[in-house]
């Protein structure tokens, strides 16, 4: 379960702190904007460690799954595009990968 909430964790503040540059660079929002979106980066960097695998690299590779599918609901809830089946149907594919990597049974 710790798993799930900090890669979930992880996806939005990468997401938010991210859209913060998106927002400062090409919406016209104020510098500001990049303060906040630091730390929620900083956040994101931090949340990935709380994931119990012992390999680093194994967690980055599993994370994107979860980063893609978050990436699709932020497109809906945040930005307010309904993401069309060739969106669900990647992240769907995504977080399969994601499976096999995190809980595939290792020799």
């Amino acid at each position: 379960m710790q798993t799930f909430f900090a890669y979930a964790g992880a996806a939005l503040a990468e997401i938010a702190g991210c859209f913060a540059f998106w927002a400062w660079l090409r919406l016209g929002k104020s510098a500001w904007w990049v303060a906040p979106g630091m730390v929620s980066l900083g956040l994101f960097a931090y949340l990935l460690t709380l994931v119990e695998v012992e390999a680093a690299g194994r967690t980055y590779a599993a994370y994107g799954g979860v980063y893609i599918a978050a990436s699709i609901l932020w497109l809906w809830l945040a930005e307010g595009h309904q993401p069309d089946r060739w969106d669900i149907t990647g992240g769907i594919i995504c977080l399969t990968g994601m499976g096999v990597i995190l809980f595939g049974p290792r020799g």
